[in-house]
């Protein structure tokens, strides 16, 4: 299996990869982006290639449980983030990751969490119908260890099932995802729209 068995979800996913590398959201290539394309299989960037060129050749097969189908290509670290999400929740469609300069820099700024409220924006995220509600990102601090990143996230998920769909890496970045690649699109730019709106605020 190859992403060219897959040329609607693999041409979809590059389009996005392209839209976030020209907004300068994953520079230096920076950042990772997958599609889940069947119960066992996802679509997912390869290590070190730039988004905003991304071509299909650029993606590479993995399964589920993060095993690359062609042990020739090189996938990211990160990989493994990526299957946890899709074995904890068969409904994840795609999961998107951008190291952007507020999202970055925010993540330093916090402890555990960043609480936000108050923004219309909130509703971009499924299941928020008012900007008078609170959402609350969690923010885990930065490992080269995947095994403990993976820990820490499975046990947020376990005991936040119903919280937002995102997490902050301190000092790294962002990850979103949703039921299909639209909605993790949608959930990714809310995130970023917030985040650039605190960074904001906090510097005065």
């Amino acid at each position: 299996m190859t992403p060219r068995d897959h040329p609607e979800e693999a041409a979809a996913l590059c389009e996005v990869c392209h839209r976030f590398g020209a907004r300068q959201w994953c520079l230096a290539t920076s950042g990772n982006f997958s599609i889940r394309v069947d119960p066992a299989h996802c679509l997912i960037t390869q290590s070190g290639r730039d988004k905003s060129r991304l071509a299909i050749d650029d993606l590479m097969v993995c399964t589920i449980d993060g095993r690359s189908v062609d042990a020739t290509l090189t996938q990211s670290a990160e990989t493994a983030l990526h299957a946890c999400l899709y074995q904890h929740d068969e409904t994840i469609a795609a999961v998107l990751h951008t190291h952007s300069v507020s999202t970055t820099v925010m993540s330093r700024s916090a402890d555990s969490r960043i609480a936000i409220r108050g923004f219309e924006m909130q509703k971009a995220f499924r299941g928020i119908t008012t900007h008078e509600s609170e959402i609350s990102i969690p923010v885990f601090d930065n490992s080269q260890d995947m095994t403990a990143l993976v820990s820490r996230l499975e046990e947020r998920l376990s005991q936040d099932a119903d919280g937002v769909p995102g997490f902050l890496i301190r000092g790294h970045g962002l990850y979103a995802w949703g039921e299909s690649l639209e909605e993790a699109t949608r959930h990714l730019e809310g995130f970023e729209f917030l985040m650039a709106c605190a960074l904001r605020e906090m510097c005065g």
